[in-house]
């Protein structure tokens, strides 16, 4: 996943230096913004900020104080680097909740462990799961968020398994923890394979995962994501369920039922310019959507094509 990080200062060259840097990894993109555009800095909320005070006119506390009064950037790091010396400019600084000050002239070496370390901090605290290594519900609602924001257009897929609460039941939750594993390396697969630089996967938790991408047009991407599982689901059953087809899992009435085997469903929203005003009437949508795909035996994708206005009644998607 990318890395975006801007650079608040007049001139080019630390921007310049730091893309010389990190040429070789290709996952940290480094944007240069003047103190004037902080607005949009922050409406895009970065996985780190670079304030050089030496390059700027701004007032560096007013700067640093109006990133952590943003409340979609209260933990967004902040790396100022200056020349001024003095202990108790450092200590102000520090106060107004910024990570690190780095005094110039600069020790690229310092700055590029500094840079990675705080972005693996970063990451791990963001990880609401340990078991897939994948953000959680904090910023996949921040990268829905950015989106709107700057409106562009996207595709959510929210993605979850049928029957696997019968799977549990009868393999136990470590082999049921394997499948959540195998499912989020098949999605991460294909959203790379067919999204663009940007492109996101989240975890929100047990078997729900949601995937964001500028490719409004997924089909594909959608259908490689069932095809793979489909496929792969199967090394997790042994061979007398393969061949059944089904599970036999006792209710709370001792009898017994019949589940399918694990299938998984797609529900995707195609956000186009000004169909949404948030992230809630989204999900919404997305409830809908996902509706129908669980409702279709096996694995399917549904996606909303909806335009801005359209109900239910002229519901319009793609069923496969």
């Amino acid at each position: 996943m990318s890395q975006e990080i801007y650079i608040i200062d007049n001139n080019n060259e630390i921007e310049k230096n730091l893309k010389q840097i990190f040429k070789e990894e290709k996952d940290y993109i480094f944007k240069k913004a003047n103190p004037d555009e902080m607005d949009n800095v922050l409406k895009n909320i970065p996985d780190l900020i670079i304030i050089n005070e030496d390059g700027i006119n701004g007032d560096i506390y007013q700067i640093c104080n109006k990133i952590r009064a943003n409340e979609d950037n209260a933990i967004t790091p902040v790396i100022v680097i200056s020349s001024n010396k003095e202990k108790e400019h450092r200590i102000k600084i520090l106060q107004a909740f910024v990570e690190h000050y780095i005094k110039s002239p600069i020790d690229y070496e310092y700055l590029y462990y500094t840079i990675k370390n705080i972005i693996r901090l970063l990451n791990s605290n963001r990880r609401v799961s340990p078991l897939t290594g994948l953000p959680g519900n904090v910023q996949i609602q921040a990268e829905i968020k950015k989106r709107l924001l700057n409106k562009e257009e996207f595709a959510i897929l929210y993605i979850d398994l049928d029957n696997f609460k019968a799977y549990n039941d009868v393999y136990g939750f470590f082999n049921g923890d394997e499948i959540i594993k195998f499912t989020a390396r098949t999605v991460s697969k294909h959203v790379d394979i067919y999204g663009e630089e940007g492109n996101f996967v989240g975890h929100i938790g047990g078997d729900d995962f949601v995937a964001i991408t500028s490719n409004i047009n997924c089909e594909e991407m959608c259908q490689d994501i069932i095809a793979e599982f489909d496929s792969g689901v199967k090394d997790y059953f042994t061979d007398d369920d393969i061949i059944n087809g089904y599970l036999e899992v006792p209710n709370r009435k001792c009898e017994i039922e019949q589940f399918p085997i694990t299938s998984i469903s797609v529900g995707v929203v195609v956000v186009d310019h000004g169909r949404f005003n948030n992230v809630l009437e989204i999900g919404e949508v997305a409830a809908q959507v996902k509706h129908l795909a669980k409702i279709t035996p096996g694995s399917t994708y549904v996606i909303d094509r909806r335009k801005k206005g359209e109900n239910f009644d002229s519901f319009s998607c793609d069923i496969g």
